[in-house]
């Protein structure tokens, strides 16, 4: 058994099966993964998150610097703002492409021009409820609006992806035929939508055997979905299984409602479960993921997978035993890969291992068992004693900070319309606060 100071074993040192591999599962990867990073425009999206330009710039030079392969930088059309700061990122001459998104009218694409973009992604949705409620247009309509969008991107020289909203809620004939004749008209990529995150690995594997089967292959395939029902980064593995180069992802997953893929778990999910081989330097994983936290100013999770605080975190007198001993015991992931260091927490479920381990790291060897038994015991007594006051006091501050910083405030945004108006609202309600 290894002393508890020696640096635990590596995974690779012992015998662990990989089901996800020996099962022999039919799997059709594609040849190299693309990564597509949108944390800069989807991820910006993030209700009451914006980057100043700096922060922009500072971001994509990092993502590229990481191995990301293409950069959404924002919507150009949005404001002069925008145009500069897309503007300033294709201007560090970057290992990655520089792409600005557009709606499929041609002074968005125009607006892209100015920016100095390398590609464009015009989108359009095209399900039902989106052409009824939102674009009040025929499916005809956004049909020759998307055609005539890459067209007019092709003819000013731009590498073109199309994309659709709510793809995967679309009439599969419609998507057929828009895409194909966006193709013909000379796409560089296909870019499929699962906007409000509602597939399963399972529908999404199926809906890409769909499309490979109806649309042209002329075009390279991507895939953008979001993560409503805690799906995305596992429907994400999915589309790559169905052989879908593409993958949009965010660091971290932010993103609009519950958020986007999140970059750096399919990174490692293949690496590790799939043993792909991929660009990415996951060293450089948590000093981005880091970097996005602060620039975006939401909190990294304390158990989000791969960069979450408790991700390398252990506790548990079981767990810290069997981590002492060997890392694979309780860490999939190595710690040290990601230049991360895992910890050991001290309360409730500490056993005698973990105490053992401080001490001796510490100077403090041969501690006799029944003194060890007695610090882990006083450990538990003492946590078991201290008040919960201190945990509901910091939930709500945390909610409190949530309103009043997630964009304007209720009160300010009263207090702008009154100035521009001269009007004020119904009593109560400037002084009204969201509930969860």
């Amino acid at each position: 058994m290894s002393a508890p100071h020696e640096t635990p074993a590596r995974r690779d040192e012992i015998l662990v099966h990989n089901y996800n591999l020996e099962a022999g599962l039919p799997r059709t990867l594609p040849e190299r993964v693309v990564f597509w990073d949108e944390t800069l425009r989807d991820g910006e999206q993030t209700p009451g998150v914006y980057y100043t330009l700096e922060e922009k710039v500072r971001l994509a030079k990092m993502l590229d610097e990481i191995g990301v392969d293409i950069l959404n930088c924002g919507i150009p059309a949005i404001s002069p703002g925008e145009v500069a700061a897309v503007k300033a990122i294709a201007k560090e001459g970057l290992r990655a492409s520089v792409l600005g998104a557009c709606r499929t009218v041609q002074s968005d694409i125009d607006a892209c021009l100015k920016a100095d973009v390398d590609e464009v992604s015009p989108f359009i949705a095209i399900s039902d409820v989106h052409l009824k409620f939102k674009l009040k247009k025929t499916r005809e309509e956004a049909i020759e609006m998307a055609v005539k969008s890459v067209e007019y991107a092709k003819s000013h020289g731009l590498k073109t992806t199309i994309v659709t909203e709510d793809t995967v809620r679309a009439d599969l004939d419609v998507v057929q035929t828009l895409y194909n004749r966006c193709i013909d008209a000379g796409a560089d990529r296909a870019l499929f939508c699962d906007t409000v995150g509602v597939m399963t690995p399972a529908a999404t594997r199926w809906w890409f055997r769909e499309i490979k089967r109806r649309v042209s292959s002329k075009a390279e395939f991507g895939f953008h979905n979001h993560n409503d029902y805690g799906l995305g980064t596992a429907n994400a593995l999915a589309a790559i299984e169905e052989g879908i180069p593409v993958i949009n992802c965010t660091i971290n997953g932010i993103g609009e409602r519950a958020g986007n893929v999140a970059f750096e778990q399919v990174v490692m999910a293949l690496r590790d479960l799939y043993k792909v081989k991929t660009n990415i330097k996951v060293e450089k994983l948590m000093e981005l993921s880091r970097a996005v936290e602060m620039a975006s100013g939401i909190p990294v999770g304390l158990t989000q997978p791969v960069v979450g605080y408790n991700a390398f975190t252990h506790e548990s007198g079981i767990h810290t035993d069997g981590v002492i001993k060997n890392a694979a015991t309780y860490e999939p992931i190595q710690a040290e890969d990601l230049g991360r260091e895992r910890r050991f927490v001290f309360g409730k479920h500490t056993g005698t291992t973990a105490v053992a381990d401080r001490l001796e790291k510490n100077g403090l060897a041969n501690v006799p068992k029944e003194q060890l038994l007695e610090i882990a015991n006083r450990i538990k007594a003492h946590t078991e004693g201290q008040s919960k006051g201190g945990v509901a006091s910091f939930v709500e501050r945390y909610r409190r900070w949530d309103v009043e910083h997630n964009g304007v405030d209720n009160p300010t945004f009263w207090r702008i319309v009154k100035e521009v108006t001269g009007k004020s609202p119904p009593a109560g309600v400037a002084e009204r606060t969201f509930r969860w």
